[in-house]
């Protein structure tokens, strides 16, 4: 699983790569994120674990997908985990909504 995940890292998405600038380093309010972070059998895009939230950046395969996300996101949120998902196209043309939407949820 560690190896997967090292793997998604390396090859990120442009939309991943843009967002990640937005949450490493404690960028967003001081909270800490993980990229690509794997949690039971799934590996999400970017959690804090601490604040139980995890952000999934999705492409075109995912239209095809959706039951497998449904599966995935009801597993995250029996965890405890509260699941945001993102479009490449909005976090591309958009970043600043994103990260609006992002903080909103970090402050609640």
């Amino acid at each position: 699983m560690m190896h997967r995940a090292e793997e998604l890292r390396r090859d990120q998405t442009d939309a991943e790569a843009k967002l990640w600038s937005r949450l490493r380093a404690h960028r967003m309010d001081g909270v800490h994120f993980r990229h690509q972070y794997a949690i039971g059998n799934y590996i999400v895009d970017f959690c804090s674990p601490r604040r139980k939230l995890i952000i999934e950046v999705d492409g075109s395969q995912h239209i095809d997908q959706r039951e497998y996300d449904l599966e995935r996101t009801g597993f995250l949120e029996l965890m405890g985990y509260q699941v945001l998902r993102f479009w490449n196209n909005e976090i591309m043309n958009n970043i600043d909504v994103v990260a609006g939407v992002i903080l909103d949820n970090l402050r609640k």
